[in-house]
């Protein structure tokens, strides 16, 4: 009689076979791939909201400035970015506005006062206001009126590239 039970429990306890183990791992490297593939255009899509979020709350304050001094556009030198992310843009005898950057850091926020074409290659992480100017499409400026404002920017596509991207203020 033991020696029947014990036969019994050596049946019980096998082992998996070979075959489930390789179906098992090779779903866990498919799982693995997908991720693999997946966080870096997760991570380019989220960088790239940062980016435009910013971009509307830099046109915003730049609306905000010029609604506060008479119309006057903010010169070219009175944008600053604090260590906290804070940009303000400020002027000898204006009034300041502010807003609250995620991405953008120090220097990377610039303007031009007078319409110029967007061209060449985008790189970087740069925020060009261009006054006068208005977006002739999602990638393009065009001249427009003197209240005009439009944010040329970059967002990342995929492999290191970037392409142009335009939002009016």
């Amino acid at each position: 009689m033991t020696q029947k039970l014990e036969k019994r429990r050596a049946r019980a306890v096998q082992g998996f076979t070979i075959i489930e183990v390789m179906i098992v791992l090779a779903i866990a490297g498919l799982i693995l791939l997908i991720v693999f593939l997946a966080v870096p255009a997760l991570q380019r899509s989220s960088r790239n909201t940062q980016r435009k979020t910013d971009v509307s709350a830099v046109l915003a304050a730049v609306d905000d400035f010029e609604n506060n001094n008479g119309g006057t556009a903010p010169p070219a030198n009175s944008f600053a970015i604090g260590t906290d992310g804070t940009l303000t843009i400020s002027s000898t005898g204006m009034a300041s506005a502010t807003a609250k950057l995620g991405y953008y850091k120090s220097g990377q926020v610039t303007v031009q006062t007078a319409y110029q074409n967007v061209t060449g290659n985008p790189t970087g992480d740069q925020v060009t206001i261009y006054e006068g100017t208005r977006c002739a499409s999602a990638t393009s400026s065009a001249q427009g009126n003197n209240r005009q404002v439009a944010a040329v920017y970059a967002v990342e596509t995929g492999g290191g590239t970037y392409a142009w991207q335009c939002q009016e203020g």
